[in-house]
């Protein structure tokens, strides 16, 4: 991670981490941290929303995101409780159409995750109906079974690098 901060750092002018609000467990914001792979004048939206999401990467930000890299950090945010390691990804503060579609499913009651179901199938290219279709089976059969096949797919899934975007 190390490595890694210097590498940010060396690379674009700002700060190595960037903090997001998040929506967390029963739809409360919380302060996530990843690796800044985007330049700091990046409008805060999600990726797929941009219409030239490139024109804002930093010079090693592909890598990070493409290598799942610049999400380390939020290990920190599993330890402080606000995320697990499996659960539905956090929605930015302002998706809120992804917000609505997951409280009235029931799935803002799950603590969110690393990694989750639609990381596995599909990640960004999900329209977000899907993505909490997967929510929504994962909060109705969840179990340390399907947590681990998640986890092991995940790993599967950052190696091949499949389904990021930018």
């Amino acid at each position: 991670m190390a490595v890694v901060a210097l590498c940010v750092k060396l690379t674009s002018k700002g700060p190595v981490l960037y903090w997001s609000n998040r929506v967390g467990n029963d739809n409360v914001i919380f302060r996530m941290p990843k690796f800044r792979t985007m330049l700091v004048d990046t409008p805060s939206v999600a990726t797929h929303l941009m219409p030239d999401p490139d024109r804002f990467c930093t010079p090693i930000g592909k890598l990070l995101r493409r290598t799942s890299v610049d999400e380390l950090p939020q290990l920190w945010t599993i330890l402080k409780g606000d995320m697990a390691i499996v659960g539905p990804r956090p929605a930015l503060f302002n998706q809120d159409d992804l917000i609505a579609l997951r409280t009235e499913k029931g799935v803002h009651l799950l603590t969110p995750g690393l990694t989750g179901l639609a990381q596995i199938n599909g990640r960004d290219e999900l329209p977000l109906p899907v993505k909490v279709e997967y929510d929504e089976y994962y909060l109705l059969n969840r179990s340390f079974l399907l947590d681990l096949k998640i986890i092991y797919q995940t790993v599967l899934k950052v190696v091949k690098g499949e389904g990021v975007s930018h």
